[in-house]
């Protein structure tokens, strides 16, 4: 993964930092690990090759059943739909498996890659929040993305890969 974020560092500019050491890359997973969230890799099936990362956290139970999820695609592979699929399957493991209602996305508004794949899996926009998350130092405003439960249906799908029978 430090090679994946050493070669996407152009790709990502300021609003994606991606560890560039492998143990920063440790470091990064532990403290997600401490903070409860789920880090989940994109991996092609040819392969097996890291295509990109998604990150459910700030799970929140009880009234809201909902996460926040961020996610990054890799400059080997970018533009290939290997995120879209990812990021599909994603949303149906928290609504499945995790029991979750809602999911949401903060992007910054420059940042129209990652608004368009949003867009694509089935995100609605909701608004914009000024100031809303530090970046590099500076409170950057964010547009608010989310897809609930009892939306996602008939929205873009993906099988589980599986092992073929033997």
């Amino acid at each position: 993964m430090a090679r994946l974020g050493r070669l996407s560092r152009r790709l990502h500019g300021r609003w994606v930092y991606m560890p560039r050491a492998t143990a920063e890359c440790l470091d990064y997973l532990l403290r997600l690990a401490d903070e409860g969230a789920i880090p989940l890799a994109v991996r092609r099936i040819e392969d097996d090759a890291i295509v990109g990362v998604v990150i459910i956290s700030g799970v929140t139970r009880g009234v809201y059943e909902r996460a926040v999820l961020g996610y990054a695609g890799f400059a080997p592979s970018v533009g290939q739909g290997y995120l879209t699929e990812g990021l599909s399957l994603v949303v149906q493991y928290g609504f499945g498996p995790l029991g979750l209602h809602r999911l949401e996305a903060d992007i910054e508004p420059e940042n129209t890659p990652s608004l368009r794949l949003a867009e694509r899996v089935g995100f609605r926009r909701e608004g914009l929040s000024r100031g809303f998350i530090r970046v590099g130092g500076i409170w950057r405003d964010h547009e608010r993305w989310a897809i609930t439960a009892d939306t996602a249906d008939g929205l873009v799908r993906c099988e589980p890969w599986q092992l073929p029978d033997t």
